[in-house]
């Protein structure tokens, strides 16, 4: 039985899905809820990939070329095997000839497809690529506490993992550009926190640990938000380039040309690159917490006209994935975590908590995040 995390009456956006599992959505008069309302207020206005934002992008794409001179590499791209960053991988490469060294984060939970995908591009593309491997017993370790602690943000780990190794590394290195898969396309609705809380809060993540760890984390890479948006970005002049916002993108229409050129591999849906990932959203986060991600990310396709409502409605009707593979990942995840699959069953049976049962960084964040959108750098929802 799924518990919702909310005792709202139930209502949902007469424009795309969202709904009363986001327990701060609000709706206007139309029926429209705040994200759908974001969307054309902020978003579209500012959001046109057509030939003129083609024309920018060539253009900081010619500026990355001239201050790489001499270098083996002007930019690095984090890849996870995920469409996005795959596509842009493609994009920065074929399109806007650009000299990306590709980097990877092997956090220990890599599908098949991911790792194949990445192969694929990287000798298709004759790319350089750097994986980092992550310290399984110190990844395991972490991930455990996030379980233990009941958050629906497990994955918090393996993202902090992600973006703070790929930051660390640029920095560290002298990459002056990281290019990311990022986007408005499919990424225009964002998952509320109380679904999926911010990797970055390194405060959180050191409590958490503390409180539920059992061994130090020497190796595991960190990095707050702060030092990645503040400190890399103007000490040491890191900056982040997104091209899908100047590019027509559709996600369809680009794995199917991913497939076509490269051979990559689909997958299901968004982030199940990742077996974890496939678990965590598509099995753990639904029928412990109540929250669907794919409520957020079918309606960003409503929104950007790659889906219709009535498609989305009855694609969030399905379960995410079978229920025989869903016990075989449950088996896997346990065993891989050493715990039984009755030990986790228990951990799923315990009380729910939020981010906000354990030390965070919330107050500063939200601060950052309005300036930012008084910057009109940030224009999706995130609260």
């Amino acid at each position: 039985m799924t518990r919702m995390a909310t005792q709202r009456p139930y209502a949902i956006c007469s424009n795309c899905i969202m709904d009363t599992s986001d327990s701060n959505i609000t709706f206007d008069a139309r029926g429209w809820c705040d994200y759908c309302n974001n969307f054309h207020a902020n978003i579209l206005p500012h959001w046109h990939p057509d030939e003129a934002s083609e024309r920018e992008i060539m253009a900081v794409a010619d500026r990355i070329r001239r201050e790489g001179k001499g270098r083996d590499h002007d930019c690095i791209i984090g890849i996870s095997g995920g469409v996005d960053s795959s596509y842009v991988t493609y994009l920065a490469k074929e399109k806007l000839g650009l000299r990306p060294l590709i980097f990877h984060v092997d956090a220990g939970w890599n599908s098949q497809q991911a790792v194949n995908n990445i192969e694929k591009l990287v000798d298709g593309l004759g790319l350089d690529l750097h994986t980092e491997v992550i310290d399984w017993h110190e990844m395991r370790d972490l991930q455990l506490a996030f379980f233990r602690a009941q958050v629906p943000h497990v994955d918090s780990p393996q993202d902090h993992a992600f973006f703070a190794a790929l930051y660390n590394f640029a920095a560290g290195h002298g990459f002056r550009y990281t290019i990311t898969g990022a986007n408005y396309s499919t990424e225009c609705v964002r998952e509320p926190l109380e679904w999926h809380y911010h990797a970055s809060d390194l405060r959180q993540l050191r409590d958490i640990h503390r409180q539920f760890g059992t061994i130090p984390l020497k190796t595991f890479p960190t990095a707050d938000i702060f030092t990645y948006k503040l400190y890399y970005r103007f000490v040491k002049g890191v900056r982040v380039v997104k091209p899908l916002n100047y590019f027509p993108y559709h996600k369809e229409a680009a794995m199917q040309e991913l497939v076509d050129r490269f051979g990559w591999q689909k997958y299901a849906h968004k982030h199940y690159e990742s077996r974890f990932t496939r678990f965590y959203e598509g099995y753990w986060l639904p029928t412990k917490f109540g929250y669907d991600k794919r409520r957020a990310h079918f309606s960003s396709l409503v929104l950007t006209g790659q889906l219709t409502r009535a498609e989305a409605l009855e694609r969030i009707a399905r379960p995410a994935y079978d229920a025989e593979t869903i016990a075989q990942d449950f088996e896997y995840i346990a065993t891989k975590l050493g715990l039984t699959v009755a030990q986790l069953e228990e951990i799923k049976a315990g009380p729910n908590r939020t981010y906000r049962d354990y030390r965070n960084a919330m107050g500063l964040i939200e601060l950052g995040t309005k300036v930012l959108r008084a910057l009109g750098v940030q224009r999706a929802i995130i609260r």
